[in-house]
């Protein structure tokens, strides 16, 4: 099953407000001061702004940030297929490393590749992006994402 065979279960509306429900309950992420963006059946933005909470020593976005981003908005991107009553949790994702950024902020669109009952695999791009708007690519990652029950 694609994404493109997913039936869309829920106005745009809604499932901003499904993924928005999840996302403020990220602990890591609000910690962070990462947003939600942008949500589409498929599809998830998030950026993460520059501050002393995600950098490393030598005063650049920390690597676990960039892939902490990645993560979730992958993550989320994969939620959006699955089934209502569902969250989904990381089984594995592989991430490189493209370029070291300070200052402006970093996005990361994550998007389904493959969805399914039993697995779904997403990838996210994360780019840096400057004060006056100037975007670099900065990471890549793929993930795979099970689905499980939602407990809350």
């Amino acid at each position: 099953m694609t994404v493109a065979d997913t039936p869309q279960i829920q106005s745009p509306a809604e499932l901003f407000k499904r993924i928005e429900a999840s996302f403020v309950r990220q602990g890591l992420m609000q910690h962070l001061g990462a947003r939600l963006i942008r949500v589409e059946p498929g599809l998830c933005e998030v950026a993460l702004p520059y501050s002393d909470r995600v950098t490393q020593q030598q005063g650049g976005f920390h690597g676990g940030a960039m892939g902490a981003l990645a993560d979730i908005a992958a993550g989320y991107a994969g939620l959006t297929v699955a089934p209502p009553g569902m969250e989904v949790t990381t089984v594995e994702y592989k991430i490189n490393f493209l370029a070291a950024f300070q200052g402006g902020e970093l996005r990361a669109v994550g998007r389904v590749l493959k969805g399914g009952k039993r697995l779904i695999i997403t990838a996210a791009d994360v780019k840096h992006v400057t004060a006056d708007g100037k975007v670099t690519d900065c990471a890549v990652m793929q993930q795979t994402l099970m689905p499980v029950p939602q407990t809350y």
